[in-house]
Formats: C-alpha cells, sequence, structure tokens
C-alpha cells in the first residue's frame, strides 16, 4: 500500500453530484489509510463530519487538495493552499472548466496514480492586487490565479481611471472597468471583454480594458515583472474584485497596485487533455473537409 497521504477536499456542497463524489472519495480514502480534512460546514453538509476542521487549517501539512466542482471552486482552493504549496486537483461536476483536470468518474484512479507518483505538478502565476487608498492607507493584497477587475459601481456610468506602467503615466480610461489578469486567466472574464487567449503557461499581466469609451480599445500583454497601477479619477465609485470576490470600495484618488505574486499555485496534471485540447472541446472547434462550407 502507498504511503498514507494528507488529503483536503474542498467541494461545492450545494451541487447534489459534487457532494456525493466527495463522500465517496472520503470514506474510500479514509478506508485505505489516508487523512482526510474538510471546512467543518461542507463536511457536515456532505456527510464527513468527522473530517471537519476550521477552514484555516486546510492546507497545513497537506499532501494534496482536492477540488470538487467547477472553475470557481478550484479558485477558492488554491486561494486556501496555495501559500502552503499544496498541488491541487480538480474533479469537473458540471460544464467543461479550464481549471479542472478529469470527470467525477476518473476521481478514484486519479488518486491512485498520484499516490504512486504519475503525475505531474504545473507551477502557474498569480496576481497580487493592494488598494492604495488616497488617505494613505493601506489593504490587502489580495491573490487571484484568474483577475482583479476595477470596475464601475453604479450601472450606467462609466469610471475614468488612469494608467500607470512601472511608475509612469500610459493613459486614462473612461470605461466599465479595467482587467488585469494572468495566462491562466486569459479565458475567464478577459476572453468575455475580448481579451486575446494566453497559453496558462506562460509568465505575463494580461491588461484588458471593459467597454473603453475611447478609440485605444487594445488588450496589452506585460512582462510579469511589470507593475501596475490603476488610480479612481472623479466622484464615481469603483470596486474592486479579485477572482469573482468583491474586495473593496474605491473613491477618487484610491489606487490599485497589481504585481506578479510571489507564492505560485500548484496544479496537477496527466497530461490527459492538453490546453488546445481544452479549448477545441469548448468553442466546438473540429476539422472541415476540403471544400466543406464553414
Amino acid at each position: 500500500m502507498n504511503e498514507a497521504q494528507s488529503v483536503v477536499l474542498v467541494v461545492h456542497p450545494y451541487r447534489e453530484d459534487a457532494a456525493a463524489t466527495a463522500r465517496q472519495l472520503g470514506e474510500w480514502l479514509t478506508s485505505v489509510g489516508h487523512r482526510v480534512s474538510m471546512n467543518r460546514h461542507d463536511a457536515g453538509l456532505v456527510g464527513l463530519e468527522s473530517a471537519g476542521v476550521d477552514e484555516d487549517e486546510l492546507g497545513r501539512d497537506a499532501d494534496l487538495a482536492v477540488s470538487i466542482g467547477g472553475d470557481g471552486t478550484m479558485l477558492h482552493t488554491v486561494s486556501l493552499v496555495a501559500a502552503h504549496g499544496v498541488p491541487v486537483l480538480g474533479i469537473n461536476s458540471g460544464r467543461l472548466g479550464y481549471l479542472t483536470e478529469i470527470e467525477r468518474d476518473g476521481a478514484q484512479d486519479a488518486l491512485l496514480a498520484i499516490f504512486a507518483g504519475r503525475h505531474r505538478v504545473e507551477s502557474r502565476m498569480r496576481i497580487d492586487f493592494v488598494v492604495n487608498s488616497r488617505d494613505g492607507t493601506t489593504f490587502g493584497p489580495w491573490t487571484a490565479l484568474n483577475e482583479g477587475v476595477v470596475e464601475k459601481r453604479s450601472q450606467g456610468h462609466t469610471v475614468h481611471l488612469a494608467v500607470d506602467f512601472d511608475g509612469e503615466r500610459f493613459t486614462s480610461y473612461s470605461a466599465d472597468g479595467l482587467i488585469v489578469a494572468s495566462a491562466t486567466g486569459s479565458t475567464a472574464y478577459s476572453l468575455s471583454a475580448r481579451g486575446p487567449i494566453l497559453d496558462p503557461g506562460l509568465r505575463a499581466l494580461l491588461f484588458t480594458p471593459v467597454s473603453p469609451h475611447m478609440l485605444f480599445d487594445r488588450s496589452l500583454v506585460l512582462e510579469s515583472s511589470s507593475e501596475i497601477a490603476i488610480t479612481v479619477t472623479g466622484d464615481r465609485e469603483a470596486t474592486l474584485s479579485v477572482d469573482g470576490r468583491a474586495t473593496a470600495t474605491l473613491n477618487d484618488g484610491d489606487t490599485v497596485m497589481a504585481t506578479e505574486s510571489p507564492v505560485e499555485a500548484k496544479l496537477v496534471t496527466f497530461d490527459s487533455r492538453s490546453f488546445h485540447a481544452v479549448l477545441k472541446s469548448k468553442f466546438g472547434l473540429r476539422e472541415h473537409a476540403p471544400g466543406e462550407e464553414v
């Protein structure tokens, strides 16, 4: 038998199939000698009360974290365990995700492969966001695997945002918002704002405006060492969201600083599907026969 492992399970508790998968895996892992932990709330909901611990304990001394849900669950899992250097396996429960690695019916085989060392761990860049308020107070950092978004708070109005790259003024935007994404996050909100798709292994900062009211509306791909400053100008409030979580309200003179995080995410992969294969599946791409109408 393989050496006993400490496994964190993070589940979307309100998806019945995800909860069932978590319960099944938790019971099986325990029965073969591994240690399982979950946050107390989710452990109670899925029927694994004995595995429940305080959420801030998750990841400490863990060997592996398993995310059971969709990409949102993956983002949450990474936020819980990345600082402890714990690799994350994503099990998809729902629509095809970009971050999840396998489907539910392959979960047990995947774990056996990991325990036997038949897997790879990819490092993914993350982004730190800090708010420097006009009065000199600093908040954060908040860390994203996908993206941070500075966007308007009121419907029907744009927000005015001045942008500096590496301490030098670039331009000012009147827009619905501005996105700073990693290569991993290029297929999230930035994609819907017509940003480019980057290979997730790239180390870069992707800067994408959302519905800018100006002629220059292009995304920019910057070196990972770049420092991006976004300052609210004018009396219209903005908000900062990090990986879909609202983190701060921004007022005139408040600045969001975005820089590469020193703490990477570690994602488990088996080379079972390439990033390009995920894109083909997500967008329904296929080969066309010669002469076939596209």
